[in-house]
């Protein structure tokens, strides 16, 4: 994808996007903080070359080459958010040590709308079976892929830019923009942004997450809000779906709690939170730089919770295996047409799908 003097993508050529009509203090872009991470970029250009330094990027546009869906010059713009949950390092307090085998522990498709003042966000169960292509292994073989593969092996498998290849697939959408997110960056960013507060309307004890938050207002630190959002098997059905709701609901919490605290008025914070932030994502190359943040940053400021539609990807139980899920043909088709076309996405896209059904979503707000 070609860009613009600002750094943002473009699909077409020779035809510029047109600029956002507000201004306000909000910038999103992720399943966990990476709106904070661009928000925090937003304002330190002066500190360009340390956070410069700070961010890690990967070529997708280099390794998938022209076998991607066309660019639809729309004004529109659609990035994929995964969260890494690999358990390597730091991260193996979560889990057994993996040697560093990561996978995508939660993904999501953020559409912008054009003019970028209002946004859809499509969260992808990761026990989801559908095609994946043949990807590029770490190794420098290829891996074939099949008809029927679980959708997080794609990071395992290839990466970065597998996961791009499969969700490029399923939707027919090109991704103008990639970032990732894993463990312990989440937990430092929560933390520099002082805490995120939330609502439960009932307690929360999960083993597993190591979370037991009781039910009413709790101001969750780095380490409880990746309990909230790594937390599934006691809230909802179990399962990766009730996750899904509960950092859908933590997304909007997040969002709230980034307009409340007046970050400008807080150099130290800003400082430590745009630190922090650099160094916790994954960015594609069009984002790979201070400078491209920014301008990615300035076109999302107009972007407040009540602007975005969070559904997750129409799916029903796998007739072939209780634990996985496959997605709803036509209805899953409503959802992508509606991205190509830059519309919103349409109710009865949703009606049949057990992903937004459940009360996961309702205990926290």
């Amino acid at each position: 994808m070609s860009q613009d003097s600002t750094g943002r993508g473009r699909r077409g050529a020779g035809r510029r996007r047109k600029p956002p009509k507000r201004r306000r203090a909000l910038a999103i872009a992720a399943w966990t903080a990476a709106a904070v991470v661009l928000l925090g970029g937003a304002g330190l250009g002066y500190f360009y070359f340390k956070f410069n330094g700070n961010l890690k990027t990967v070529d997708i546009d280099a390794a998938l080459g022209k076998d991607r869906p066309q660019n639809v010059d729309n004004g529109s713009m659609d990035i994929l958010v995964l969260g890494s949950d690999s358990r390597d390092g730091a991260n193996g307090e979560y889990g057994k040590d993996d040697g560093g085998s990561a996978r995508s522990d939660t993904a999501m498709i953020v559409h912008l709308y054009e003019g970028h003042e209002k946004a859809s966000v499509i969260s992808i169960p990761r026990d989801t079976m559908a095609p994946r292509p043949a990807c590029a292994t770490a190794n420098g073989k290829t891996d074939p892929g099949g008809q029927r593969r679980q959708f997080n092996e794609a990071f395992t498998i290839g990466g970065a830019s597998c996961a791009v290849k499969t969700v490029e697939t399923m939707s027919g959408i090109r991704m103008d923009h990639y970032l990732e997110v894993d463990f312990t960056g989440f937990k430092k960013i929560i933390d520099d942004l002082g805490g995120v507060e939330v609502t439960t309307t009932k307690p929360i004890k999960d083993g597993a997450s190591h979370l037991d938050l009781p039910a009413g207002t709790n101001k969750l630190d780095g380490e409880q809000a990746l309990g909230l959002v790594r937390t599934r098997k006691s809230v909802g059905d179990g399962g990766d779906l009730g996750r899904i709701q509960l950092q859908q609901a933590f997304i909007k919490a997040l969002i709230k709690q980034v307009k409340g605290i007046g970050l400008f008025d807080n150099p130290k914070k800003l400082l430590d939170l745009a630190d922090s932030g650099t160094k916790a994502i994954t960015t594609d190359k069009g984002l790979g730089d201070v400078k491209s943040l920014m301008a990615f940053a300035q076109g999302l400021q107009g972007i407040d919770a009540q602007d975005m539609q969070m559904i997750t990807l129409p799916v029903t139980p796998d007739p072939r295996d209780d634990d996985r899920v496959v997605p709803l043909a036509k209805e899953s088709k409503l959802v992508w047409d509606a991205l190509l076309a830059d519309r919103p996405i349409p109710a009865e896209a949703t009606q049949n799908s057990m992903g937004d059904k459940g009360s996961a979503g309702q205990i926290v707000r």
